[in-house]
């Protein structure tokens, strides 16, 4: 019985000592990140049998478990992945939505000092002082534009930077966790499926860690090791095998990073984006397609200003009498190369610019004499080169599958430019002007002509000095049209009505307009036979300000993104429809990552709750591990009292 009892108190004492050192082991670790609370495992020993029944034969400890919970575990993961998807993602775009909406540095200010340039042009359109500052004006418009093109350029080499370093980290921590991985079957194979929990604390660490990075998965196998994976399910560790991942230029884009899969022969698979998703990578990602976006769009509103303003510039009159040249220089579109195409490169050009809408197009040969597809980048769906503003003329030979990538306003804003330097260049005159004959007998008028193209005044009856055109009423009607010109014109509250020429003569009637060789105006009043007016060259316009009135007023036009086949934007709209898309983007993702913090609260709290350590509660299990201690080596102690007892009977 003395030996039962020795032994019995001997199995306490070992359960008792192995509590302490787990409990101490807790304590000790109480602010260590990742660790999770152990705690010891115990059963009773086989009993003995004798005659009077079953004797307990003490305790056994079976084996030290950590306080886990796989799906707390998964909880926790799930929302800290988002977290730091929402939390990088707003602090890049943060940045481009406070350079874009502030009132000094922003375009909004740029673009009302240009028109109040063309303004002070528009009142004194002699003035050299005024045209002066139109160009000064202009200049700060392309500076505003480059500088806020350039910026973004910043940005986005800054996220192209965090992206290769981001993948190069995933990649590191894939290697550690298949390490562990390995360390933990060793240990738990020798230890007799006994689990390794300081090491699969570690994993778990590793792995939450990882999880920040990019959106991960797992799974268990049985010998303990664990498969992760990320993105929607493409295997970054199986077992003891981490796959090798680098951002290297997409074959797509140069300009940018695509994450690979680099294979044992030295080959690289790309991962698609829309495959990867959540943590810090995630948010990059977003932010770069967000980049692209805002650069888009800037270089939409650069690709308008220019072409609206070079076309009405060049119905204009410079003060050396001649007509309007380009004032801005149009950007090229950008095209480069999807595949090692052997095709020669398509030429590109901007056809109706009111229906660009800021997408990059991909265009995709489908035969051998220059047929192709065109589809838009951000979604795959076909679209038509005239219906996106596009003018394109393919080569004539072209190989089945060629592909390029057209980004018809990406870099517009960076590439846009001043051709005119020269104050007298500035077209702020009509080349074209109307006058009654002063011995007419009637009371009509005639308005300055309005200029809308030049066709028909370079070369053509009304740019002719020598003969210019002379409208003569006779018989209720006008005659004298200039020959080989159509004409259309409009009675009041009428719909225009266009004659083929050559035309002899149009009816008359009071306010009716009339547009003759890309030059319109009206004529009113009671005219009486022989009555007549003159268009003629301006010359020496010096003082005409009508074709400035004209750049001034495409401010308020509405001359881009066509709806329903009509412009439906102004210039200033564009850039504040930009502005107002990425400040929404910046507030709906702070929102979200203000709301996903409060989750990854909650759910730490949770897993905590279970696995965290509670000094307290460890201060009680020392308590109770003292005492079962104290009372095992009494009952030792009594057990060797009794058998002492019993040799001396011996005596």
């Amino acid at each position: 019985m003395g030996a039962s009892l020795f032994s019995i108190g001997l199995t306490g004492l070992n359960a008792a000592q192995a509590g302490f050192s787990t409990t101490s082991h807790n304590i000790s670790n109480a602010g260590t990140t990742g660790y999770s609370r152990q705690r010891i495992e115990q059963s009773t020993n086989p009993a003995m049998f004798t005659g009077a029944g079953f004797f307990g034969e003490g305790t056994k400890v079976d084996t030290v478990k950590r306080a886990y919970n796989t799906f707390l575990t998964s909880q926790v993961l799930a929302a800290d992945t988002k977290f730091s998807e929402y939390d990088t993602f707003s602090t890049e775009i943060s940045q481009v939505d406070n350079m874009l909406a502030d009132p000094t540095v922003g375009l909004t200010p740029a673009l009302q000092d240009f028109f109040g340039g063309i303004e002070e042009v528009a009142a004194n359109p002699a003035s050299v002082p005024a045209r002066q500052s139109m160009l000064s004006t202009a200049e700060s418009l392309v500076s505003r534009l480059h500088n806020l093109s350039d910026r973004i350029g910043e940005i986005r080499a800054g996220v192209e930077g965090q992206i290769k370093e981001t993948v190069s980290q995933i990649s590191t921590y894939a290697k550690n966790i298949a390490e562990v991985n390995n360390k933990i079957t060793i240990a738990q194979q020798a230890g007799s499926a006994q689990p390794a929990n300081d090491l699969l604390d570690t994993r778990d660490q590793l792995v939450k860690e990882l999880n920040q990075l990019v959106r991960v998965s797992t799974s268990t196998d049985t010998d303990g090791s664990m498969s992760v994976f990320i993105g929607t399910g493409q295997p970054l560790v199986i077992g003891t095998t981490a796959t090798r991942l680098e951002a290297l230029p997409s074959i797509a884009d140069q300009s940018r990073l695509a994450v690979n899969i680099l294979t044992q022969n030295g080959g690289a698979i790309t991962i698609p984006e829309s495959l990867l998703g959540g943590g810090k990578l995630g948010g990059l990602l977003n932010m770069r397609a967000a980049l692209d976006s805002t650069q888009n769009q800037l270089g939409l509103l650069a690709v308008g200003i220019s072409t609206a303003f070079n076309a009405q510039h060049k119905l204009g009159q410079d003060l050396n009498g001649n007509l309007g040249t380009d004032f801005f220089s149009i950007p090229s579109i950008g095209v480069q190369r999807y595949t090692n195409a052997t095709t020669a490169m398509p030429d590109v050009q901007y056809g109706d610019v009111s229906k660009l809408v800021g997408e990059d197009y991909r265009l995709t040969f489908t035969d051998t004499v220059g047929g192709y597809a065109l589809t838009r980048v951000s979604d795959g769906r076909s679209v038509s080169a005239a219906d996106v503003g596009l003018s394109i003329t393919p080569a004539a030979t072209s190989w089945v599958g060629d592909s390029f990538l057209i980004q018809p306003t990406r870099h517009a804003a960076s590439n846009l430019g001043l051709t005119i330097t020269d104050t007298r260049m500035i077209a702020a005159g009509a080349p074209i002007t109307a006058a009654a004959t002063a011995s007419n007998l009637g009371t009509g008028s005639i308005t300055a002509p309005v200029v809308s193209s030049t066709a028909g005044i370079t070369g053509g009856a009304l740019g002719t000095p020598s003969a210019p055109p002379k409208l003569t009423h006779a018989g209720g009607s006008l005659t004298g049209f200039p020959a080989g010109q159509s004409v259309t014109y409009t009675l009041l509250n009428s719909s225009p009505i266009t004659l083929p020429s050559p035309v002899a003569s149009v009816p008359y009637q009071s306010g009716m307009t009339i547009a003759v060789g890309g030059v319109s105006f009206s004529i009113a009043g009671a005219l009486k036979d022989q009555d007549s007016f003159t268009l003629g060259p301006n010359a020496g316009g010096v003082s005409d300000s009508r074709n400035a009135v004209a750049l001034g007023q495409l401010q308020t036009s509405k001359l881009m993104l066509s709806a329903n086949g009509q412009p439906s934007a102004t210039l200033q709209s564009v850039y504040s429809q930009l502005v107002s898309s990425v400040g929404n983007k910046a507030r709906e993702v702070q929102v979200n990552r203000d709301a996903q913090e409060s989750l990854v609260g909650q759910a730490y709290e949770a897993q905590q709750s279970l696995a965290g350590v509670n000094l307290d509660e460890e201060a009680a299990n020392l308590i109770r591990y003292q005492q079962a201690y104290q009372a095992s080596s009494k009952v030792m102690t009594i057990a060797s009292k009794l058998f002492d007892e019993v040799l001396a009977l011996g005596r």
